[in-house]
């Protein structure tokens, strides 16, 4: 089957205001930027965001959340995004802040439907008890504080039960894909791609390079194409538009 459509507006034109979004990407890396921007461009809004961070130097997930476009995330970093901290200290914005790993593997849970799991992450602290601040009031009280979980002990150890993460679209970003829809992905662009892939009910992704179905090694495959029903072929211009979130450089005298 070939999954490719002509265009992203074209792949992301049924996604409705309040849909809820699971989104690859790890800080800069493997972020679905041309799905986003043509979500943007569609004036989408009331979005339920599901992603590692938020987006940062005006990139990615930062273009919809300075819009106002998204009204809850769920996520592990919030990091040097001001407009994020703004919004969510602000009571603009609904922010579950949950490990990274468990966020990991609750998307995971999701795709591979399994309800829920046990973890000793968090186990402790307001991740497990309750209280974590989910949205401030715009006064700097609470509003919406975490419920406590559920907790178990399994030998000598207390679990707290996660449940896992479906979403109804999830958008990322593949180094190579193929017309079927199976994907290979660049170095740590791998770490939440995959899992935002399995956890949405429609995938759909941007792809660097398009291949025709057999030119990509079964065994170089990340991500099979039974997880994904819509795939963009990025032209040169957009696969190379590659920001750096943190440039650092010895010096010429360092370097001697």
């Amino acid at each position: 089957m070939d999954k490719v459509v002509t265009s992203a507006a074209q792949a992301v034109a049924d996604i409705p205001d309040g849909a809820s979004l699971a989104v690859g990407g790890f800080g800069l890396s493997g972020v679905p930027a041309v799905l986003i921007k043509a979500l943007y461009d569609e004036g989408v809004t009331g979005l339920d965001v599901v992603s590692n961070n938020c987006g940062a130097m005006e990139s990615g997930l930062a273009v919809l959340l300075a819009a106002g476009r998204i009204v809850r995330v769920t996520g592990s970093y919030i990091g040097g995004n001001k407009e994020f901290a703004r919004q969510y200290l602000g009571g603009e914005i609904e922010l579950e802040l949950i490990p990274q790993g468990t966020l990991a593997e609750r998307l995971r849970a999701g795709g591979c439907g399994i309800p829920a799991f046990y973890t000793p992450a968090g186990v402790g602290t307001q991740v497990a008890d309750g209280g974590l601040p989910w949205r401030y009031d715009g006064g700097g009280g609470v509003a919406v504080a975490s419920p406590a979980k559920e907790i178990r002990e399994f030998g000598d150890m207390e679990y707290v039960l996660e449940r896992a993460i479906t979403t109804d679209f999830a958008l990322l970003r593949a180094a190579k894909g193929d017309r079927h829809g199976n994907l290979v992905f660049n170095k740590s662009s791998r770490n939440f791609n995959p899992l935002a892939a399995m956890a949405g009910r429609i995938t759909i992704a941007e792809v660097e390079e398009l291949a025709e179905p057999g030119e990509i090694d079964p065994d170089q495959v990340h991500l099979p194409g039974i997880f994904v029903q819509r795939v963009v072929a990025l032209t040169p211009e957009q696969a190379t538009d590659k920001k750096i979130e943190k440039v650092t450089a010895m010096s010429r005298e360092v370097r001697a």
